[in-house]
């Protein structure tokens, strides 16, 4: 038998993918479990929190998670997963993500669909906590945005929060118009720098009917004395969410 054939064979015992990395887990001794809320697969071992109901034991990525879980047990045990969010009686493709923090604020005239003049508004504080992650996960270790001693020697004169951690909220707004919105292409100008801890607004609204579920919508983000900091064009297409 050959090696591939040996290979597709265990892969095949092992039920797919899915099988062999549980089966690795158990190998290495790492049981996973998943979070009732987020959905997101947490080891028990490494789990920020965990909770006792019903004589069974639930683990969570965060202790937020669990708040959300203890309010409504039953409601995150027995409503069918993934649990989108609402905003306003809107059904959005956004997880109950307990870390996730930010409001959001929905105008639409017609509810369940999109149409020009509709807009919605994410309003998040940018932390230092943000900055860290944000480098991390994509690498982006600029000193600007890291070192004060760096930093104040630049035009600046202090960290900044990177660009694209900022504009990042234009994809947070847009999850929250209803449908699935799928962006096609995004146009942005950096108006001005983004200090650590500053609360932001991003702003979408829909311009245009382009036909085919295809809108042109104007994006903005604007800080605490109502400056700009970002401004451009997307154009997304809108899908029904799936049943």
């Amino acid at each position: 038998m050959t090696a591939g054939r040996a290979m597709a064979g265990w892969v095949g015992r092992c039920g797919g993918l899915t099988g062999i990395l549980s089966a690795f887990s158990v190998y290495l001794g790492v049981r996973m479990s998943t979070d009732p809320v987020c959905g997101m697969e947490v080891s028990t071992a490494d789990a920020e929190a965990s909770a006792e109901y019903e004589d069974t034991t639930y683990h969570f990525c965060s202790d937020d998670c669990k708040t959300l879980f203890e309010k409504d047990p039953e409601k995150q045990l027995q409503t069918p997963h993934p649990h989108l969010s609402e905003v306003q009686g809107e059904a959005v493709p956004r997880l109950p993500y307990g870390r996730a923090k930010g409001e959001f604020d929905l105008s639409i005239q017609t509810p369940g669909s999109l149409g020009v003049g509709d807009q919605v508004t994410f309003m998040k504080t940018i932390t230092e906590d943000d900055v860290r992650k944000f480098a991390e996960a994509t690498s982006d270790t600029n000193a600007l945005h890291l070192n004060d001693e760096f930093a104040e020697q630049t035009r600046f004169g202090r960290r900044i929060a990177h660009g694209t951690l900022v504009s990042g909220m234009i994809s947070a707004a847009l999850a929250c118009f209803p449908g699935l919105t799928i962006y096609l292409s995004q146009n942005l100008e950096f108006k001005r720098p983004v200090d650590i801890g500053v609360t932001l607004a991003a702003t979408c609204e829909v311009i245009e009917d382009l036909e085919d579920d295809r809108y042109r919508i104007t994006t903005r983000i604007e800080n605490e004395d109502e400056e700009i900091v970002i401004h451009g064009t997307a154009t997304v297409m809108l899908d029904d969410l799936p049943a």
